[in-house]
């Protein structure tokens, strides 16, 4: 059975149970505990917490789910896998324990030809919680499982919560015996590998408290009404019908591995390395599919540093697998073709999803060179030293800073004869991962307490009027002052007003909350921002300038006309610009996000490289030409599946309702999901002037931009700066650049020039640097600070110089400079003195201790740079300390 058919049997099953079918959520939601959705019941938190009720009594979805702890993991075992697909039931007080059973049961028991699994119940086995004395019960006299396929486990296995105070229960796991080829006899107690885990049923009836792990916590009391939530792990079950050994021979996986085995003429299934790459290389290529699938893209940190893990993580695999040059677009074709069956999506998304999968595997090469050019500078430094060994603070550098695998490094180091300090290697990686855990520790976040704001959700949803005005009469709900309901608040406060009606726009989806102010009979207040709970209440962030307001008054809010105006002008910008955009540079450059405020946006996209004054000029042209055109603006209020098939464009990772607006402003030119403000037609933007564009990280570009006046305002200022160039050049306008340039040209030949006179004077009195060096120990020393302003390179140069004139003699050089905030420093030791026990490396790094920095390089030649001018004296004496000790 192919797993796209799992699937479907399984939501057909609980949709004629009477659940609703919920699509799958972005694996990206914005929960401050979470990087992605790692479980089916991620994206019905809020109903579990109790902070919005659920629109349906029970529901059931085919939920996408990354889990990444363990990267490092994946593969050696045949069981985990970042990506993968939960399918769940989830009653919301409607049914409990029997009816969540009994549905699980018969979907697995049912025969294929009713609709079912067809698993013989015979090898089916469960495990319930140690006192749950019910769900045995249910299990053993209505389902009828033997009581000794019936096992018991204690909080660890079998009690569920979400690690932090909140839902919880005891839950009964289904399992399936594999047989004795698998392992040993005696249920999931015994070995839990013969007897695979399949399907969890969770009994969510308890509160927990504060606590730590599994099992450390206390269970505070009932919650109102007992829920159902269930996982049943889609890969796993599709192991089982295919008749297969693991996850990676099914349907969705072996593809992979078979198109890896092509490219590098390697073989699955001739030893465990190459077996584990392989694995490697098929769960993260579908993990980074479907990632970048939702809008993630490679980048340093957060979601963007996990994905560009995964995606090297293949990269290095095929390498060390034999592969040569790119593979990324091959491997990434083969996921495309199985997983589009399941997700439609991916076919409408393939050209970005490629594109941004073969840029990082491009950028990621350049990584590997530079890397190995990297180690083959420490390599050699090693054998000079008479060392065996590459030190663990070396592979760890590579490894952390320059993005070079471990394994790679030590596969070189094998080709060049040394070994690598992997003990130490491990201990500074386990630091970093100590540190990382320890900061992912203080910034995790409990869910914020919006109890307070419940009942409102469920009962009084703010009406919306600001659409079509800017000032309304409303009703005052409810006041909240720091963070609890208040019956009244004077002049000075500051408090959230919850009204029954209001014009006030609340921030969301990159545009800016309205600004105005509220007016009652006893009171005035002005508003200073507005955010929203639950999707359906404004909370209006105020301060009292007059008076005292009081829950139930009436009041006049009114949004400031001007605010309100030059926020439309700048997201319909927004919109202009991004349709300009995907024209001049196809449809891979999709919204990364973007900010609108009065006069102001800024545009983020996904893209590769840096644009070209030429593609800004015509964005820029496309956008003002669509003003130009006055096209009218249209807003329509339609299902998402008649919004796609209209072309209008949706954001990645944005959950959307099933009802969306649609923003179209001259047609095909421009339609989007959008819920924002926009002028009425295009005209009313006014003219929009590009500020620039720049980067804000791997694959992520920035576009900033004025409208409406506040464009007026700078492209006024920056006529005036030409103007005053003009006049100080004494050229027409259209003549500065090349003015500018030929004075550049001009400035850099005397700068040159100047440049070489200086090295004139250095090498001139080269000689009377040597003339008065000293003797330490047999050894000619020369070490001087030259003049400020002497770099690196000249530093270099004059070193050279003054060893050559020291002939054959043993001879240490030293020359240190203040270039700036920088201190660079070059050492260069004849052969003599090298002969003699002395290294460059220990003498730079004697210097470099005292002027706050460190260097490197061959024993007769290294250099570095420091921070501190400070101690270059101390740094010329331990210089000498150094050759006196030698």
């Amino acid at each position: 059975m192919q797993t796209h058919e799992i699937r479907q049997r399984f939501t057909e099953h609980f949709v004629n149970l009477g659940h609703s079918e919920v699509p799958s959520a972005s694996l990206i939601l914005n929960d401050p505990n979470l990087l992605f959705v790692n479980a089916g019941m991620v994206p019905f938190k809020p109903f579990f917490l109790g902070q919005q009720t659920p629109p349906y009594d029970k529901a059931t979805s085919i939920q996408k789910c990354v889990r990444t702890l363990d990267i490092e993991e994946v593969g050696i075992t045949t069981r985990h896998n970042t990506f993968f697909q939960m399918a769940g039931n989830f009653s919301f007080g409607d049914y409990f324990k029997e009816s969540a059973i009994k549905n699980a049961w018969s979907l697995l028991t049912k025969s294929v030809e009713d609709g079912g699994f067809g698993f013989n119940p015979e090898l089916l086995w469960v495990t319930v919680y140690l006192d749950d004395d019910e769900a045995a019960e249910i299990w053993e006299k209505q389902v009828g499982v033997p009581a000794e396929r019936i096992q018991r486990l204690g909080m660890a296995d079998n009690y569920w919560s979400m690690g932090v105070p909140g839902p919880c229960g005891p839950c009964s796991e289904i399992y399936y015996d594999r047989g004795p080829e698998y392992g040993k006899d005696g249920g999931p107690i015994a070995d839990d590998n013969r007897y695979m885990e399949i399907w969890n049923l969770v009994f969510m009836g308890y509160e927990r408290g504060e606590g730590i792990g599994k099992d450390n916590f206390e269970i505070v009391g009932q919650l109102p009404k007992k829920n159902i939530d269930t996982g049943m792990g889609i890969e796993r079950v599709a192991c089982l019908l295919q008749g297969v050994d693991n996850v990676y021979e099914t349907d969705l996986l072996r593809p992979v591995i078979e198109e890896a085995e092509k490219l590098t003429g390697a073989t699955y299934g001739s030893t465990q390395t190459n077996d584990v790459r392989f694995r490697v290389i098929a769960d993260h290529c579908r993990t980074g599919l479907m990632l970048i699938l939702d809008g993630v893209t490679p980048g340093n940190e957060g979601r963007g540093y996990i994905l560009r893990r995964l995606l090297r993580r293949i990269i290095r695999s095929a390498r060390l697998l034999g592969a040569e040059g790119e593979t990324m677009e091959v491997l990434m074709d083969t996921v495309r073709q199985t997983m589009t069956p399941s997700y439609p999506e991916i076919a409408e998304n393939w050209e970005r999803i490629r594109s941004v999968a073969v840029g990082e595997e491009k950028a990621f090469l350049k990584t590997l060179e530079s890397g190995s050019h990297l180690f083959e500078s420490y390599a050699e430094e090693a054998k000079a030293a008479g060392s065996t060994e590459v030190p663990g603070d070396v592979a760890f550098a590579l490894h952390d800073t320059h993005g070079f695998p471990i394994d790679l490094t030590m596969e070189m180091a094998a080709e060049s004869g040394l070994s690598v300090d992997s003990e130490g290697f491990h201990s500074l990686m386990a630091e970093q991962k100590a540190r990382a855990k320890a900061d992912n520790q203080a910034k995790k976040l409990g869910h914020a307490d919006e109890s307070i704001y419940r009942s409102f959700v469920d009962n009084h949803p703010t009406v919306f009027t600001g659409y079509d005005q800017l000032e309304d009469e409303g009703l005052i709900l409810a006041l909240v002052q720091d963070g609890a309901l208040v019956e009244r608040a004077s002049e000075g406060s500051r408090v959230q007003v919850i009204l029954d009606r209001t014009p006030f726009y609340a921030e969301a989806g990159g545009q800016m909350a309205d600004r105005g102010d509220l007016r009652g009979e006893s009171f005035a207040a002005d508003v200073d921002d507005v955010q929203k709970v639950g999707k359906k209440v404004w909370l209006h962030n105020v301060t009292i300038t007059g008076g005292e307001i009081a829950a139930g008054q009436k009041v006049t809010a009114k949004v400031s006309r001007a605010w309100r105006h030059q926020a439309r002008q700048a997201h319909s910008g927004t919109h202009l610009i991004h349709a300009a955009l995907r024209q001049v540079l196809g449809p891979t450059a999709v919204q990364a996000g973007s900010l609108n405020k009065p006069g102001y946006l800024r545009f983020d996209f996904n893209y590769g490289d840096q644009l070209t004054d030429t593609q800004l000029r015509d964005i820029e042209q496309i956008a003002n030409g669509a003003v130009d055109t006055d096209y009218e603006v249209n807003t329509i209020e339609t299902s998402l599946d008649e919004a796609k098939k209209m072309g209008a464009m949706a954001l990645f990772g944005e959950n959307y309702g099933s009802k969306v607006r649609v923003v179209e402003i001259g047609g095909p030119f421009s339609m989007e999901l959008c819920g924002g403000i926009h002028v009425d037609h295009s005209s009313q933007i006014g003219p929009i002037a590009i500020l620039g564009e720049s980067s804000v990280g791997s694959g992520t570009r920035r576009i900033e931009a004025y409208t409406g006046m506040d464009s007026m305002g700078y492209l006024s200022r920056e006529k005036n700066l030409v103007s005053g160039l003009a006049t100080s050049l004494k050229a027409p306008s259209e003549e500065i650049p090349d003015r500018i340039e030929a004075l550049t040209a001009k400035l850099k030949a005397a700068e040159k020039q100047v440049q070489q006179l200086r090295n004139q004077q250095l090498l001139s009195r080269v000689g009377e640097l040597v003339a008065n060096a000293t003797s330490v120990n047999g050894v000619t020393v020369v070490a001087q600070q030259l003049p400020d302003g002497v770099g690196a390179g000249d530093l270099r140069t004059i070193a050279m110089d003054a060893k050559a004139r020291l002939g054959s003699e043993p001879a240490v050089v030293l020359f240190t400079s203040q270039d700036g905030d920088k201190v660079p420093f070059v050492a260069a030791l004849t052969d003599a003195a090298v002969d003699r026990g002395l290294k460059a490396g220990d003498i730079v790094k004697a210097f470099g201790e005292k002027v706050g920095g460190r260097g490197g390089g061959k024993p007769q030649m290294a250099q570095g740079s420091g921070s501190e001018a400070a101690g270059i004296s101390a740094g010329l004496s331990a210089v000498k300390q150094v050759i006196e000790g030698a």
